[in-house]
């Protein structure tokens, strides 16, 4: 056993090295080889900890998230996402999986039509191939669902097990690779009289990176985020997700079956008929709902300790939020790049 953990720290230990040897910038391409050969196949887990540890040691946030696309191209292929695990239709896990299957197909599709677009004469007319590049474009606009679920579903989760880097580091990706979706439909806009030289000059300088960080977000989830999910959420977690997933909405696939978690009742629970009373009066649990969502503004209550216990649901929504949020740091329920102004909204409260 205690070789067994011996291995395990210098294992991390080493690949702690080399994510540091890209920080201070080494090629992926130099780190790569040294990887493979002192490593192997590196456990997912310890990807995960030894990012984990980083942020915990003092690299900024901000440095991981701009290393994240160097060390996954780094450790291409030597990630070992723990074997095949199977999961019933229409769990949320294989729900993302789906999602990725289809996002990936987008993609491919993309990269031939970039490739047909490159291939045509200074003389050819890039228009049609232009408009089906936006078609495809716009179906990748779709991630958004996606991005959303697992912001406001499994993150929460994940935070409340203490392992709160890795989805800080992967919503800033997200929030880079929404820039990068937007920049690109609005140069697809700009090229209605575009000419087949300049379309390309778009596409390489545009687009294929957006589809390229698509792809490479892919890539994060499969070998990382969702075997580390599976390991670590348990059936009733995957049920919060399973029943907050609708709301939000599904990327380009729709479920093909209702998954519940094994026993769970689909029965309201009775009413209590108790009131909640204030100094001024009392309310039926429903009638103060109701109210409570009748306001035409989202409410949201967070406590002292900045946890969120609360929020109305309103017809009218202002944000997306779940029933996973409760309990969740509000810190953690905004973008990287927004916790500076929450936390002084937080401060000017108190």
């Amino acid at each position: 056993m205690s070789e067994t953990l011996h291995d395990q720290r210098k294992r991390k230990d080493l690949l702690k090295h080399m994510i540091l040897q890209l920080h201070r910038g080494d090629a992926p391409d130099a780190v790569r080889p040294q990887l493979v050969r002192l490593l192997g196949r590196v456990p997912y887990d310890e990807v995960v900890e030894v990012e984990q540890e980083l942020i915990n040691e003092g690299l900024p946030t901000e440095e991981v998230l701009k290393l994240c696309d160097i060390h996954t191209q780094a450790l291409q292929g030597a990630i070992d996402a723990g074997g095949d695990k199977n999961v019933p239709a229409g769990h949320p896990v294989d729900v993302f999986q789906k999602e990725n299957q289809a996002l990936a197909w987008e993609v491919s599709q993309l990269e031939k039509l970039f490739e047909e677009l490159k291939a045509l004469s200074d003389d050819e007319d890039p228009q049609p191939l232009l408009h089906d590049i936006r078609v495809r474009f716009n179906a990748l606009m779709d991630v958004e669902k996606h991005y959303l679920r697992k912001e406001h579903l499994l993150f929460p989760f994940i935070e409340s097990r203490g392992i709160t880097g890795p989805p800080t580091v992967m919503w800033g990706k997200h929030d880079e690779i929404r820039e990068l979706l937007k920049a690109g439909i609005d140069s697809l806009e700009a090229t209605g009289m575009a000419t087949a030289a300049e379309a390309v000059v778009v596409v390489d300088m545009v687009l294929r990176s957006a589809a390229d960080a698509i792809s490479g977000m892919i890539d994060k989830e499969e070998q990382i985020l969702l075997p580390m999910c599976l390991d670590t959420l348990d059936e009733a977690d995957w049920g919060a997700v399973a029943a907050g997933s609708a709301e939000i909405g599904y990327c380009l696939v729709v479920p093909e079956a209702e998954w519940r978690p094994a026993g769970e009742s689909t029965e309201q629970e009775a009413e209590t008929g108790g009131r909640i009373r204030l100094p001024s009066g009392s309310f039926a649990p429903m009638e103060l709902e109701t109210v409570l969502n009748t306001i035409p503004f989202d409410v949201t209550f967070v406590d002292a300790d900045d946890t969120v216990q609360y929020f109305s649901e309103g017809r009218e929504r202002i944000f997306a939020r779940t029933r996973a949020i409760l309990g969740r740091k509000v810190q953690y329920c905004h973008p990287p790049k927004s916790v500076d102004i929450v936390q002084q909204i937080l401060s000017d409260f108190r």
